[in-house]
């Protein structure tokens, strides 16, 4: 087993980051309860995107794709006067991921902005 190096800065314990396949699997893990269309989403690319997250961020990823969609279902049952939702508005696509992790950065940004 691989021995992690840990830098105690402050009183905080900060570990590196994931590697990009583990970004991938904390992705996939945080998102096995959605209905992610597997031939549209590719988790490796997604991961990619995001190599200087951590994993708490790559689960917010997962977390705001939760919320987005949720927010299309209300939003379309209330536009379809509550009658049944479209088959597309039920999965999860690589886009979704991607505006995700667009959301997660400018939050990222926005923390380290305060601290400048």
């Amino acid at each position: 087993m691989k021995r992690m190096d840990i830098t105690l800065q402050s009183g905080k314990i900060e570990l590196p980051h994931p590697t990009e396949m583990a970004r991938a699997r904390i992705m996939q893990i945080h998102s096995r309860k959605m209905n992610v269309d597997k031939d549209d989403t590719n988790f490796e690319e997604l991961a990619r995107c995001c190599d200087d997250f951590n994993g708490a961020q790559c689960k917010a990823i997962c977390v705001e794709v939760r919320h987005s969609v949720l927010e299309s279902k209300i939003i379309l049952s209330l536009q379809a006067g509550m009658l049944a939702l479209r088959r597309e508005a039920n999965t999860v696509k690589h886009e979704d991921f991607m505006e995700g992790i667009a959301v997660v950065a400018a939050k990222k940004k926005g923390a380290l902005d305060y601290y400048a």
